[in-house]
């Protein structure tokens, strides 16, 4: 085969010849992706540090995106969809993905198989470092990799095959087999390949003012279709997510208040977009002074970000019971510490991404997105237009965790797709992302706590600062959740506690799995052990000693009749506790700079927004063929919503999860279920769903007058109703169709029950919460301060477990997420703006997980359940620095825990 013809690069794609005409140092992602429609090549960094993007090469897994299209000449390319359509070791291996859960949100899926189908093709049965060492060039940030290591080496599979499907099944996902075939489709996956390319204007300095040069003429020169700044924005220049905190413009007008802050966006064929440099955009900047740090934005004289937010606060909440200074006066002992924690990336695998297209009059927005009414919602305000010209339809979300709740790309897509009238597309650069999307809250910690000698908690004093950056985002949220959590899950008779955002020249900080629980976790749980050992009182009994329980009221007044199930996580933590504590002793008995530690940390969380209304929505109808359409509008980021919803609603009808047909989240069609944040879905949307098949149940059964205990067995064109010896037969062709070809259907709703907190925030924040304990046993290298996680324990009480499989998959998951926060993860703007410097636990960081599922019914979830996702990082890093502390003697009080600040502190400690 001739490499080269005429400026052509042939090549063998997937067992057949193909032809392109790559530009000079075209990426072979590009190629691919764009004039090949191999869009089952995923590209997450376009710098070789993700490995998304990874394909065989004669062989060999090669990142995509560092390989110049024309070096592909002659070769032999595979990809993950060709290879699992055609090599029985790929589909086998896809059927084993599917199996274990491996594939969460799906988009790093197809960089770990193909890796994954390269050893398999040389080892048969490699061991489990052979695996980590083939994939740790591929980074997961949903799975925390122990379930693909578990497909990849063949293990029993996770999933069992159940006819019904219904809860409490550990069914496969519903949508796997996309995601592991390469047929799932992104936000960057959809747009048709003439499409217009967007191009975003950012600032490169956190405060500067600035002033446009001559925007015609460049366009002119450029030769591109449009220029957009604030002028073109339609409707209201602003964005945000909570009312009375709207406040990010969707372009800067005059001073930019972060770098990365949008200030224009260029529009123009995707042939010129690639030759672009945005150095040529005609802006000038004139750099301000800037507070990055929140002494110094609190410090008099400080420029002020927004002038009607005096001090650069931006709102406080606040939580107080009893008289904790008196509490404290009397305690046998208190322990006070102050807390720090840095900016921490999302670092999901997809960038924002995303096309708009105009259609009939109407704009079309698709894109990933964790809340897409809500996304509907915010293009009303900046388009100034009607919501009923408005189409946004999610595509899949390759990860979010809570930043793509906010809107990134939405207003830029319409605004182009209206001003051009031709389809448009955007994807954000891995660096772009990482400058100009939310981040976890900074925070500093001001935390006491104190014991009687019987080791009963008799006070907790909690003052937080929270780092909210340049605009509000979800801080009021993190503001107002973190008092109500700070005690823990615990009885804390006297009790106060403040958080305050605190407006900087940084990036927005917005909601990151657990709304700054967390980080106010990290205090209490590291204060808790010191208490525990002035008292003399084993560590995990003391916490024990000071569960919640059934009855007793937490620091907001709120009282739980049933579902508190705390102390059952902590006791199931107990065998292995003392076995781990024992073998720790035993192993530091020796000599040696590796010390051995174990931690334990318990956490809780409120399900749904605080004290505010939260309503889910569930519409299904049935099709006179048969067909039961369930529309499912609750974002599946990845955490198993369209599988779990499913089968809620399926148990409630009645009938096989098999038999349901999925609908997505369009809004033309669906309605809204809510955003995917909180842990909300299971519980709120699930309780939609349960409403739903309840009603549309009882919709079946009155038609033939048959009884409650009837037996529903769909078929084409007519259901069976079988009650007793009798069959009823409902003709569903006999059926009058609505407007929608339903000739049954319903739409129920959900709204939990909380009451509004009052000026001590007293009151139902939550009308559920779920509860965890983690167990972290780790080894720290003294003479080099670094930590290695050996093994984690993680006891969790969610209340029914609706799919133990994928219960299993968040719990690993929010693990890796801890440690990273523990461990590693540190966002400096302008330093660590890529996932090279910016370091996420690799899958050879990530140790065995044992996962203990507690079921204590909750009063007001779907048979049961509770929420879980947010919960599983709450207690992870605080067992981390337990751990750490119990190994060296030194509590860690400021976050990440790198080899260098642990080598300091234990210097100061007194080690060698």
């Amino acid at each position: 085969m001739d490499k080269r013809v005429s400026g052509e690069t042939m090549f063998r794609l997937n067992g057949r010849d193909v032809r392109v005409e790559p530009r000079v140092g075209e990426r072979l992602s590009e190629a691919l992706r764009e004039r090949l429609g191999a869009r089952d090549v995923k590209v997450g960094c376009n710098a070789g540090d993700c490995g998304a993007c990874t394909v065989l090469v004669d062989g060999a897994p090669v990142c995509a995106c560092l390989m110049p299209a024309q070096q592909a000449a002659g070769a032999k390319v595979e990809t993950l969809a060709g290879l699992v359509a055609h090599e029985p070791l790929a589909s086998d291996l896809a059927r084993r993905f599917e199996e274990q859960g491996a594939a969460q949100c799906g988009i790093c899926t197809p960089g770990m198989m193909v890796s994954a189908v390269a050893l398999l093709r040389e080892l048969p049965a490699p061991s489990e470092g052979q695996v980590m060492d083939a994939l740790a060039g591929v980074l997961c940030r949903c799975t925390g990799y122990r379930k693909i290591v578990d497909a990849v080496m063949g293990r029993a599979p996770g999933a069992v095959a159940d006819a019904e499907g219904h809860t409490g099944a550990a069914i496969e996902k519903l949508d796997g087999r996309a995601k592991v075939t390469g047929a799932e489709r992104f936000g960057d996956d959809v747009a048709p390949v003439d499409a217009l390319v967007i191009k975003v204007i950012r600032s490169p300095h956190p405060h500067a003012r600035f002033t446009f040069g001559d925007l015609e003429g460049f366009a002119v020169r450029e030769g591109v279709e449009a220029i957009l700044t604030a002028s073109d924005v339609p409707g209201v220049n602003l964005f945000g997510t909570i009312p009375g905190f709207v406040d990010q413009p969707v372009f800067a007008e005059g001073v930019a208040r972060f770098r990365g802050e949008a200030v224009a966006a260029v529009v123009g064929r995707a042939d010129v977009m690639a030759r672009f440099d945005p150095a040529r955009f005609p802006v000038e900047w004139e750099v301000l002074p800037d507070v990055q740090g929140m002494a110094g934005a609190m410090a008099d004289g400080a420029p002020q970000l927004h002038p009607e937010r005096a001090g650069n606060v931006m709102c406080g909440g606040f939580v107080a019971h009893g008289d904790v200074g008196a509490a404290l006066e009397r305690a046998a002992v208190v322990a006070e510490g102050v807390f720090e924690t840095g900016f921490v990336e999302h670092a999901y695998i997809e960038p924002e991404a995303g096309f708009a297209q105009v259609v009939d009059g109407r704009v079309e927005v698709y894109a990933c997105t964790q809340a897409p009414v809500m996304d509907l919602e915010t293009l009303s305000e900046v388009l100034g237009m009607e919501r009923a010209r408005i189409r946004v339809v999610p595509t899949a979300t390759g990860g979010g965790f809570g930043s793509k709740l906010d809107v990134s790309v939405q207003p830029y897509l319409a605004i182009a797709a209206l001003k051009t009238g031709q389809p448009v597309r955007i994807t954000y650069e891995r660096g772009e992302s990482m400058q100009s999307t939310t981040k976890r809250h900074p925070s500093r910690m001001h935390v006491r706590i104190g014991a009687d000698a019987d080791g009963r908690i008799s006070g907790l004093g909690f003052d937080g600062l929270f780092n909210t950056g340049a605009y509000a985002s979800w801080g009021p949220t993190v503001a107002n959740r973190v008092p109500v959590h700070a005690s823990g899950p615990y009885a804390v008779g006297d009790y106060r506690a403040e958080a305050q955002g605190i407006h900087t020249h940084c990036p927005p900080s917005g909601a990151f799995r657990g709304f700054g629980v967390p980080q106010a976790a990290v205090a209490q749980e590291s204060l808790f052990d010191e208490l525990a050992d002035r008292l003399g009182i084993d560590r995990l009994e003391f916490r024990m000693r000071n569960a919640l329980t059934n009855g007793v009221p937490t620091v907001c007044g709120q009282v739980f009749a049933q579902g508190v199930g705390i102390l059952a996580c902590l006791e199931a933590l107990r065998p292995a506790w003392e076995a781990e504590r024992a073998e720790a002793a035993r192993i530091n008995a020796g000599d040696g700079p590796v010390r051995r530690g174990v931690g334990v940390a318990a956490g809780w969380y409120g399900c749904g927004n605080t004290s505010l209304p939260n309503p889910s929505t569930i519409k299904a109808g049935v099709r006179a063929d048969g067909r039961i359409m369930l529309h499912q509008g609750a974002a599946d980021i990845g955490q198993g919503s369209n599988t779990v919803i499913a089968q809620i609603f399926a148990t409630a009808l009645g009938v096989p999860v098999s038999r349901l047909d999925l609908v997505g989240g369009d809004t033309d069609v669906t309605p809204d279920a809510g955003k995917t944040s909180a842990s909300r879905q299971t519980f709120v949307s699930g309780n939609a769903a349960r409403l739903a098949g309840e009603a549309l149940r009882a919709q079946i059964l009155q038609r033939v007058n048959a009884g409650e205990e009837a037996l529903i067995v769909p078929g084409a064109d007519a259901f069976e109703i079988r009650e007793g010896a009798g069959v009823h037969r409902l003709d569903l062709t006999a059926l009058e169709p609505d407007a929608e070809g339903y000739v049954m259907r319903v739409a129920e709703s959900y709204d939990p029950p909380t009451r509004p907190l009052d000026q001590n925030g007293q009151g139902h924040p939550y009308a559920q919460f779920g509860y965890a304990a983690h167990l972290c046993v780790l080894e720290v290298d003294t003479k080099l301060g670094t930590v290695k996680p050996v093994r984690f324990v993680a006891a969790h009480d969610v209340g029914h477990a609706v799919n133990p499989l994928l219960i299993e998959g968040q719990v690993e998951g929010g693990i890796a997420q801890g440690m990273g926060m523990a461990l590693m993860e540190e966002y400096l703007p302008g330093r660590t703006e890529n996932l090279h410097d910016y370091l996420i636990p690799t899958i050879g960081d990530m140790p065995p997980v044992e996962t203990l599922i507690i079921e204590e019914p909750d009063a007001h979830g779907p048979y049961g359940a509770k929420g879980l996702g947010e919960h599983v990082l709450i207690p992870t890093a605080p067992a981390i620095l337990n751990a750490i502390r119990d190994a060296t003697g030194v509590q860690m009080r400021r976050l990440p825990v790198t080899p260098a600040r642990l080598r300091a502190a234990m210097g100061v400690a007194g080690h060698a």
